[in-house]
């Protein structure tokens, strides 16, 4: 495993600040915050959401999306991410139990719960950024 890598997986272990990006209908961005996300070892990305969502009717249109994530508190930030990737919706059960973890028992009443969807976001581009004038370390697929 590169050392990339092994920095990116581990700026994803953990809770962060995480904020997805989607194309609107109407090819604008929108921007907004979700759970925090959990990497693969493959790099893949799972997220939490409402079936409902913005988001999921989004995605659903165009699958681009955009992730910046990698920050628990600005005082104490070294680095964050950039991603850029494709998702995808998924309702199955084996997947949402496979991504539920407890912090979602606020949210949502269960792995079952009709509501709970995944966003799982395979991504093409990571760009690892030093705070800083740095140009970043870029991994793709």
């Amino acid at each position: 495993m590169s050392d990339l890598k092994k920095k990116i997986l581990a700026k994803m272990d953990g809770p962060t600040l995480c904020a997805l990006a989607t194309v609107t209908e109407d090819g604008k961005p929108w921007v907004r915050y979700v759970t925090p996300p959990r990497m693969d070892d493959d790099m893949t990305i799972w997220v939490a959401t409402f079936t409902k969502s913005r988001k999921v009717t989004q995605i659903k249109k165009n699958s681009e999306v955009h992730l910046t994530t990698g920050v628990a508190s600005i005082e104490t930030a070294e680095s964050y991410l950039q991603i850029q990737g494709k998702a995808e919706i998924l309702t199955d059960a084996k997947t949402k139990k496979a991504v539920w973890f407890d912090h979602l028992r606020g949210i949502f009443s269960g792995a079952d719960d009709p509501n709970y969807c995944v966003c799982k976001i395979t991504p093409y581009r990571i760009e690892y950024h030093k705070m800083g004038p740095v140009p970043p370390e870029v991994w793709e697929a």
